[in-house]
């Protein structure tokens, strides 16, 4: 008969596992639908009609270097892709936050950055792994002559006679392999699909001024020309 403690150490891994492997095999949630604004009656402004000769308007050449630096991110995306398992989402925020103040008007996407596809799958493995340790231990009598074998190996005993301890061990090691399959380490900054900076190439974090200069020169490279009637054409 096992004692209470001893119940408590092994539920406890067996609770996590499933609880990892429902986790892992759920589908996403679904996304919230948009909330269903209903339309308001527009009551347009009384306007003062003023005649034209009244008011005469200086006429002024549009500054094509002034349109830069009020819209020069107006209609373009900046992606940041990085490492959610890494804990490299208060860096992505404390970004994204810096570009939409510099840049007004860009819009700003976080995504994560997976892993690549032999570490997804082996992640995968890792909890039906140790799901199969677990039962070794507590049926492995029954389960190795299912499988053939007359008598068990040798350290199948050596394993068993500290059963707990190899069930706590599986837990904990199983745990930290699968987190690091999980991660990418990247941190990956697109401007309009063209990759701007690469941790995965450069090994550290872009520095704010540094990531401000390069999305502001890869926004510039938009040769810009005033046309002469003021219009801007590229």
């Amino acid at each position: 008969m096992m004692g209470r403690g001893q119940i408590l150490l092994l539920g406890l891994p067996l609770f996590l596992v499933l609880t990892d492997l429902v986790n892992l095999f759920s589908p996403p949630p679904p996304k919230p639908s948009p909330p269903h604004l209903h339309p308001r009656a527009h009551h347009p402004p009384h306007r003062r009609h003023l005649s034209p000769e009244a008011i005469e308007f200086p006429s002024q050449k549009p500054s094509v270097l002034g349109g830069i630096g009020l819209g020069l991110g107006l209609g373009s995306v900046v992606n940041i892709n990085f490492c959610s398992s890494c804990s490299y989402k208060g860096t992505a925020v404390n970004m994204m936050k810096m570009i939409e103040t510099q840049f007004p008007g860009i819009n700003v996407v976080l995504a994560n950055y997976p892993p690549t596809l032999p570490k997804r799958v082996l992640a995968k493995l890792v909890p039906v792994a140790q799901m199969g340790v677990f039962a070794m231990m507590m049926a492995g009598d029954h389960i190795f002559p299912m499988l053939g074998f007359a008598v068990p190996p040798p350290w199948y005993y050596s394993l068993r006679g500290n059963r707990f301890g190899t069930i706590a061990s599986t837990w904990l090691l199983g745990n930290v392999f699968q987190s690091f399959l999980q991660s990418s380490g990247a941190f990956e900054v697109y401007c309009n699909d063209v990759l701007v900076f690469s941790k995965l190439k450069e090994g550290r974090f872009p520095g704010e001024i540094e990531l401000k200069d390069l999305i502001g020169r890869q926004l510039g490279s938009l040769i810009v020309r005033d046309d002469g009637y003021g219009g801007i054409q590229s």
